[in-house]
């Protein structure tokens, strides 16, 4: 098993591509801790992962809630081997109706907290540890009324080669995962009846070279090389899974002019 006795930590790890990756950890043998902002959801994670899984409420944003708990985990479990930086928002923000507000929401929950996660959680990790960040395709291809989403994922790039930079002498990797179009429940979220969300996928399937939409567990898969010493010699780098979408744009059905 590829995290045999490792301790891994999952921001947003309740649901999606952060509760696939949970359990492929666990399947691995590596203990893991889990963040939600929704108890509900958090304690279901948690049953549905077993022994090996503990979850904390707290939002990422939150100063005070982070460092509480890299410090209950530490105090209670231990010092750390993973970090996997996944927790973030979407949202609309087209060129000429975006609100501030909306607008700093994103780049402080995608961005800011990704910093401040990493840097809370530098006193508790261990020489040799894995740092990934979860980016999005979106922060390399332009996307209409996504400006703000593109701008944090892309900012997590340059990111995560300052911090690969900064903790390469605790021989500490930083790396990001890109995942492209991923079947998770944030495609549902803003309203979409089912037939529009197999609408969508078949709209998005068109696009994407291997004509399909990913998994998030084969995201997990690709997040589960980067923590664990198949990667010991990568860094600073930004993997794409996305079907080859920002490889070959026009290599789906929809390009085959």
């Amino acid at each position: 098993m590829r995290l045999q006795g490792k301790k891994a930590f999952i921001t947003g790890g309740n649901s999606g591509i952060g509760f696939a990756t949970a359990k492929l950890f666990v399947e691995e043998g590596a203990e893991v801790f889990i963040t939600g902002r929704n108890q509900e959801t958090l304690d279901e994670a948690v049953k549905l992962l077993g022994a090996n899984a503990h979850g904390f409420r707290a939002d990422v944003t939150d100063s005070a809630a982070r460092k509480q708990v890299f410090k209950q985990i530490a105090d209670q479990f231990g010092r750390l081997d993973v970090v996997f930086a996944n927790a973030g928002i979407g949202g609309n923000t087209p060129a000429g109706t975006t609100t501030e507000e909306l607008f700093e929401q994103i780049i402080s929950t995608n961005l800011t907290s990704v910093f401040f996660t990493v840097q809370d959680s530098l006193p508790y990790l261990n020489e040799g540890a894995s740092i990934i960040l979860n980016g999005s395709v979106i922060g390399t291809l332009g996307q209409p009324a996504y400006a703000a989403y593109a701008a944090s994922k892309a900012g997590l790039r340059a990111l995560a080669r300052s911090l690969a930079a900064d903790l390469s002498p605790r021989s500490i990797r930083v790396n990001v995962v890109a995942p492209g179009a991923t079947k998770t429940p944030i495609w549902g979220r803003n309203g979409r009846t089912q037939e529009q969300l197999n609408g969508l996928e078949q709209q998005l399937s068109k696009l994407i070279p291997l004509g399909r939409m990913g998994e998030a567990e084969e995201i997990a898969k690709a997040v589960l090389f980067l923590a664990s010493d198949d990667s010991s010699y990568v860094q600073a780098v930004e993997l794409f899974v996305d079907g080859g979408f920002t490889g070959t744009p026009f290599g789906g059905a929809a390009g085959r002019l």
